[in-house]
C-alpha cells in the first residue's frame, strides 16, 4: 500500500514541481499581457485560445487521448507498440492538415459567429496553422505520456513554457494587440520543438511500416477517440459560447475578468490533475480488468489529490483578491467573486476526476460523453438564464452547480461499472473543504477582514492534517530522509 501511495505521490510531486515553474512563467506572461493590453487583450487571447481548442479537438478526433490508452496497454508488446507509435504520428499529421484547411476556408463564418463581425478574420486564418501545430505537438506529448516518461514530460512542459513565454511577450511588446495571435500560436510551436527532442531520444522503430496494421490501429483509436473528441469538443464549444455570451451581453472587458478567473482556477490545481493524466491514467488502464485493484487505485489517487490540493484550495478562497491583483492588475478585481465560486467547484472537480478516468480506461465512450454533456449543459444553461439578472458572477455559480451534478453522476457510473464506493475518509475530507470554503466566502461578503482570520486558521488545519496523513500513508519523513541521504552519498 505504501509503495502504491508513493507512486501516486511521486508522480504528483514531479508534475506539481513542474506546475509551480510553469505557473510562475504563466503568471509573468499573463501579467505582462494584462499590463500592456488590459482586460480587452486578455479577453481576446481567451477567445483565440478557445477557437484553437475547439478546432484542434474537432480535427484531432481524440487520437492523442486514445493513443495514450493504446500505448499504455501495448508497453510490453514491442511490435504492437511500434504500430501504435506510427499510427499516432501519421494520424495527427493528416488530421492536422485537414483541420488547418477547413478553418482557413471557413474563417469568415467563424469570425462572424465568435465576434459578430469580420474584424478578426485574418487572425483566424493563422489560427488554422495553430491547429496543425497543436495536433503535431499532441502526438509527441501523448507518446511520452503513454510510455509514462514523466520526467521527460515535465521537462517538456517547463522548457516549452519558458521559451514560449519569452517569445510571446517579445511579440506582444513589439506588435501590441496585433501580437496576441502570435502570442497564442507560439505555444504549440515551441512544444513541438521541445517534445520532439525528447521523443527522438526514445528507442527508434526498426521495422518497416505495416500499412494494414496502421489502418487497423487507427480504427481502434478512433473508436474511443471520437467519443473523447466529442466530449472535449462539447466542453470547448461551451467555453467559446460562454465567452461569446459575455461579449454580447456585457463587453470585452468582462471577458477579460472571466478569462482571469478561469485561468487561475484551471492552473493552480494543474499539478494534481496533470499527475492524474500523466501517471494515474496509464496505471488505471493497465489494471482496469481487476476491479478490486482498480477501486484501490481510484481511492488512493483521490485521497492524495485532496491532501495535496486542499490547502491550496483554501488559500485561493481566502486570498482571491490578492491573487487577482498579483497575477493580473487592480482593474481585474471584478474577477474575485467568480474565482471564489469556481474554487469551491474545483473541490468537487478534484474529487471527481479519478472516477472519470474509469470510463476512459474501460473504453466506455458513450458514458463519458454523457457525463461531459451533463456538466456542460448545466453550466451553459445556467449562464444563459442568469447572466442578465446576476451579471458576470453567474459564471462562477454555474461552475459549482455543474460540478455538483457531475460528481453525483460519476459516483453512480463508477459504482455500476466496477463497484466503486468512495471511502468514508474521502467523503469527510471533501465535505470539510466545501463547508469551510463556503464559510470563508460568506464572511468575505459580510465582514471585511474576518475571512482572512478564518481562512488562515483553516489553511493551517488543512496543511497539518495533509502532512500527518501523508506521513501515515507512506512514512513521508522516512522516505524523504532516505532520499536525502542517497543524494548526499551519491
Amino acid at each position: 500500500m505504501n509503495k502504491s501511495h508513493r507512486q501516486v505521490f511521486r508522480s504528483s510531486a514531479i508534475m506539481g514541481g513542474t506546475s509551480v515553474v510553469t505557473i510562475t512563467i504563466g503568471i509573468i506572461k499573463v501579467k505582462v499581457l494584462a499590463i500592456l493590453l488590459g482586460p480587452a487583450g486578455v479577453g481576446l487571447m481567451g477567445l483565440y485560445q478557445s477557437i484553437i481548442g475547439v478546432a484542434s479537438s474537432l480535427a484531432g478526433c481524440g487520437i492523442s487521448e486514445s493513443g495514450v490508452r493504446q500505448l499504455a496497454v501495448s508497453t510490453n508488446e514491442t511490435s504492437n507498440l511500434a504500430i501504435v507509435r506510427r499510427t499516432l504520428w501519421i494520424s495527427n499529421l493528416f488530421l492536422g492538415l485537414i483541420g488547418m484547411t477547413i478553418l482557413w476556408l471557413f474563417r469568415e463564418q467563424v469570425a462572424l459567429w465568435v465576434f459578430g463581425s469580420t474584424a478578426h478574420i485574418e487572425d483566424i486564418r493563422w489560427i488554422g496553422l495553430g491547429v496543425l501545430l497543436t495536433l503535431i505537438a499532441g502526438s509527441q506529448t501523448a507518446l511520452l505520456q503513454g510510455l509514462r516518461r514523466i520526467v521527460d514530460l515535465a521537462r517538456v512542459n517547463i522548457i516549452s513554457s519558458l521559451i514560449g513565454a519569452s517569445v510571446g511577450i517579445l511579440l506582444v511588446s513589439l506588435l501590441g494587440q496585433e501580437g496576441v495571435i502570435w502570442f497564442v500560436i507560439v505555444a504549440p510551436s515551441t512544444s513541438i520543438m521541445v517534445a520532439g527532442y525528447y521523443a527522438a531520444k526514445l528507442p527508434r522503430i526498426q521495422t518497416q511500416p505495416d500499412w494494414q496494421a496502421i489502418r487497423h490501429q487507427s480504427k481502434a483509436m478512433l473508436k474511443l477517440g471520437i467519443p473523447l473528441m466529442i466530449a472535449t469538443l462539447v466542453t470547448l464549444v461551451t467555453q467559446l459560447a460562454t465567452r461569446s455570451i459575455i461579449l454580447r451581453e456585457i463587453d470585452l472587458d468582462a471577458n477579460g475578468y472571466f478569462q482571469a478567473a478561469w485561468t487561475i482556477s484551471m492552473t493552480y490545481i494543474g499539478f494534481v490533475l496533470g499527475a492524474m493524466s500523466t501517471d494515474y491514467f496509464p496505471r488505471l488502464t493497465a489494471s482496469i480488468s481487476d476491479h478490486a485493484l482498480a477501486k484501490k487505485l481510484v481511492n488512493e489517487q483521490t485521497e492524495i489529490a485532496l491532501l495535496l490540493s486542499g490547502p491550496v484550495l483554501l488559500v485561493m478562497v481566502t486570498l482571491a483578491p490578492w491573487v487577482i491583483h498579483l497575477l493580473y492588475a487592480e482593474n481585474f478585481m471584478p474577477a474575485t467573486e467568480i474565482l471564489r465560486w469556481q474554487v469551491i467547484g474545483d473541490i468537487l472537480k478534484v474529487a471527481s476526476w479519478p472516477m472519470g478516468f474509469i470510463l476512459i480506461a474501460m473504453g466506455r465512450g458513450g458514458a463519458y460523453i454523457f457525463t461531459q454533456l451533463t456538466w456542460n449543459a448545466i453550466y451553459l444553461a445556467s449562464i444563459a438564464l442568469g447572466i442578465k439578472s446576476l451579471g458576470l458572477v453567474i459564471t462562477g455559480i454555474s461552475f459549482l452547480l455543474a460540478y455538483m451534478v457531475f460528481y453525483s453522476v460519476l459516483i453512480l457510473f463508477s459504482n455500476k461499472l466496477i463497484g466503486y464506493k468512495t471511502s468514508r475518509r474521502i467523503w469527510l475530507h471533501t465535505i470539510f473543504l466545501l463547508i469551510t470554503s463556503g464559510f470563508i466566502m460568506t464572511l468575505a461578503t459580510q465582514s471585511a477582514g474576518m475571512e482572512y482570520i478564518a481562512g488562515v486558521l483553516a489553511i493551517l488545519a488543512a496543511s497539518i492534517y495533509s502532512l500527518k496523513r501523508l506521513d501515515h500513508l507512506m512514512d513521508l519523513r522516512g522516505w524523504l530522509g532516505k532520499a536525502k541521504n542517497n543524494d548526499i552519498t551519491s
